[in-house]
């Protein structure tokens, strides 16, 4: 992988660096969170019920060995939350298991509604979008035509749709594209792209259906230091536009820089739960992810 970036921080009218953003941004999600771990059965109940995607007692067994076990995280809308930690963690396991992939123990919701036991593709249509590792995409057709193509069901009612919809699902597609920023790359064939912008076409492709949870599966993967950097500054967007999104990736850098709050894998197991800050010096991090202090993350 890339040499990962210094970490980019707002300039204050002095021209320094201003940490203020960040550590309100940090400071909210940490109460918020300090609040959650205290309720009891009945409130946590009424929180099952709150926007964003709520998983409790997530487990996932092959045979004798616990994938994942037992298992909460949260995603509010508009946040950025990383999932992270060492191969064989079970973070993919854990994505799997909430898109529907991997049969999984425990209850999850997403905006109050319950997805435990529905497919993927049910999950899909309930606001649950997600990427892959590999952009997967089709190289001989433009950006635009890889979004409408996405988006294509079979069966007559969809026909119909195809007939009457088209100028819907373009308009949705332009949405999507202006949010990654690739609305001038719309003609542009896919295999002429960077990879930094397939990856792009990747997440517009996820958002240009109904998307309430963006989880993105390693999207920095092969990606060098100034388009990790770029990638971040977009999902930054994209939660402003309203989805929360679960970022689960090696580039911590990229992780560090972009994340309201991280939950770190160990084992199956979630073994830390806080905001970056917290995260850089945590000792249990340290050992189980780096096996160093996570400051040498950012040289």
């Amino acid at each position: 992988m890339s040499e990962h970036v210094q970490p980019e921080h707002v300039q204050s009218e002095h021209g320094q660096p201003d940490h203020r953003e960040s550590e309100h941004r940090e400071s909210e999600h940490r109460e918020s969170e300090h609040r959650e771990s205290d309720r009891g059965p009945s409130e946590r109940a009424e929180s099952d019920r709150a926007p964003g995607l709520v998983a409790r007692g997530l487990t996932v067994r092959y045979g004798g060995v616990v994938a994942n076990d037992d298992i909460d995280l949260r995603v509010r809308p508009g946040s950025v939350v990383g999932l992270i930690g060492p191969n064989g963690a079970g973070k993919t396991t854990l994505v799997d298991a909430v898109t529907g992939f991997t049969p999984a123990e425990g209850e999850i919701t997403l905006n109050g509604q319950s997805l435990t036991g529905m497919p993927p593709h049910k999950r899909k249509a309930g606001g649950l979008a997600r990427t892959w590792q590999s952009a997967e995409l089709f190289g001989n057709l433009t950006v635009e035509e890889n979004l409408l193509v996405s988006a294509r069901k079979v069966g007559f009612a969809s026909l119909v749709r195809d007939v009457f919809g088209r100028a819907g699902a373009g308009r949705s597609a332009d949405r999507a594209l202006e949010t990654v920023g690739l609305t001038d790359a719309r003609g542009s064939l896919a295999r002429d792209l960077t990879l930094g912008q397939q990856k792009l076409v990747g997440v517009a492709r996820a958002l240009a259906g109904r998307c309430d949870l963006l989880l993105l599966d390693e999207p920095a993967a092969g990606l060098d230091s100034n388009e990790s950097r770029e990638f971040g500054a977009r999902v930054r967007e994209i939660a402003k536009s309203g989805p929360g999104v679960l970022l689960i990736d090696h580039d911590m850098s990229l992780v560090l820089n972009v994340c309201d709050v991280v939950y770190v894998m160990e084992f199956g197991k979630v073994i830390f739960t806080g905001t970056p800050a917290e995260a850089r010096v945590d000792a249990s991090v340290a050992a189980a992810y780096l096996g160093s202090p996570m400051e040498e993350a950012d040289a």
